[in-house]
């Protein structure tokens, strides 16, 4: 019998209806197994985080400008000196084939498709290589957990330099994972083929079946930062940065990106929404690196104004996981392509005609 994922590595794939972002996760929850479901929707302990990293955009509000000559707004901008049709970012997460067979091929591709920039976790289910092959020179980041192994650490380097990486995005803010409810209740540990750690381990004797991982570094330092640039010679974004003064350390540690994020919710609940630290850590920024945000974004709004208060880049996760079950690549491309839809619309009707108006557009906070 011939498999059909080796023949077809985007396995099947349908075009989708968006409505919105918010209405594909009860979409998604019918096609996706309990346990697959619950990993990728979940957040920590009571939530909180993962909900206010949506419900914080409604404490922030842009004040349109009219009269400004704007017609046929343009979206695409520069990040890293890669050109992308708008400042989306599909965010690093784990294992896609949970989602849908193709996996980060599927998201690699529909990204690709949309013209905007595709990230590829650690923990993925297809290799680095692979993946890479799909975006095929389109703009590629490769996403790090930092393993204690520091030769398994190289391999990933290896890997990711020679697919044409832009950057890696260490992650921070993952020492331990955080309480998950959901995962316990369905008895769901993440599954399937992690394929990093397997391509590793073909060239290797005496190392287990997902050993290393159990071995991840817990105690991160400044020190990484150089340590990783030395040895792959791409630049090192750091994220999960919550705290201005932990976005200051790491730039002059040589951190060549920050990236605000709380990991969607799902690492320490109580924290802040993401948007509502935004501000205070690009003002200690202040345009040194570029900026990179994710976390509740569920609008063309929101993209809006994460930029407004200071991002380069907007980062994306669970709609194009969604995405990617309900409809393979083309459902990535189909939240991509509604989203881009969305912030077409704010930008006509904020007086932006470019990326860069957006980025000088007033806003109003209701932060404490």
């Amino acid at each position: 019998m011939i498999d059909a994922v080796k023949t077809d590595p985007f396995g099947e794939v349908n075009a989708i209806d968006v409505l919105d972002l918010a209405s594909l996760e009860g979409r998604a929850e019918k096609v996706l197994g309990r346990g697959e479901f619950g990993y990728i929707s979940e957040g920590s302990d009571d939530g909180y985080t993962m909900r206010r990293n949506t419900t914080a955009f409604q404490d922030v509000e842009m004040l349109p400008r009219v009269l400004q000559g704007v017609e046929k707004p343009d979206q695409s901008t520069t990040f890293m000196g890669a050109k992308l049709a708008s400042p989306l970012l599909t965010a690093p997460i784990a294992g896609n084939t949970l989602a849908h067979s193709s996996g980060e091929l599927g998201l690699a591709k529909g990204a690709k498709e949309a013209g905007i920039m595709m990230s590829q976790s650690t923990f993925a289910s297809k290799p680095i290589a692979e993946t890479a092959a799909v975006s095929d020179g389109a703009p590629y980041m490769f996403q790090l957990y930092m393993p204690k192994d520091w030769s398994y650490c190289e391999y990933l380097l290896d890997e990711a330099k020679n697919a044409g990486a832009l950057a890696i995005i260490l992650t921070a803010d993952s020492t331990l994972g955080g309480y998950r409810e959901k995962d316990v209740m369905n008895h769901y540990h993440l599954k399937g083929r992690l394929a990093n750690l397997e391509g590793y381990n073909s060239g290797q004797t005496g190392v287990g079946a997902g050993g290393l991982f159990k071995e991840s570094m817990q105690k991160l330092d400044l020190a990484l930062i150089d340590k990783l640039a030395s040895y792959s010679g791409l630049p090192i974004i750091i994220k999960g940065i919550q705290h201005p003064d932990d976005a200051v350390a790491a730039i002059n540690a040589g951190a060549a990106g920050i990236y605000v994020s709380n990991h969607g919710g799902r690492q320490l609940d109580g924290a802040p929404g993401a948007i509502e630290q935004l501000p205070a850590i690009a003002a200690a920024v202040d345009h040194r690196v570029p900026i990179i945000f994710d976390g509740g974004v569920q609008r063309g709004t929101h993209v809006l104004k994460a930029l407004a208060l200071g991002a380069d880049l907007v980062g994306v996760g669970r709609p194009f996981s969604y995405g990617l079950a309900l409809g393979g690549w083309q459902g990535v491309k189909a939240v991509a392509d509604h989203l881009k839809m969305e912030i077409n619309i704010a930008m006509q009707l904020t007086g932006c005609q470019t990326i860069e108006d957006v980025k000088r557009m007033k806003i109003k906070t209701r932060f404490a």
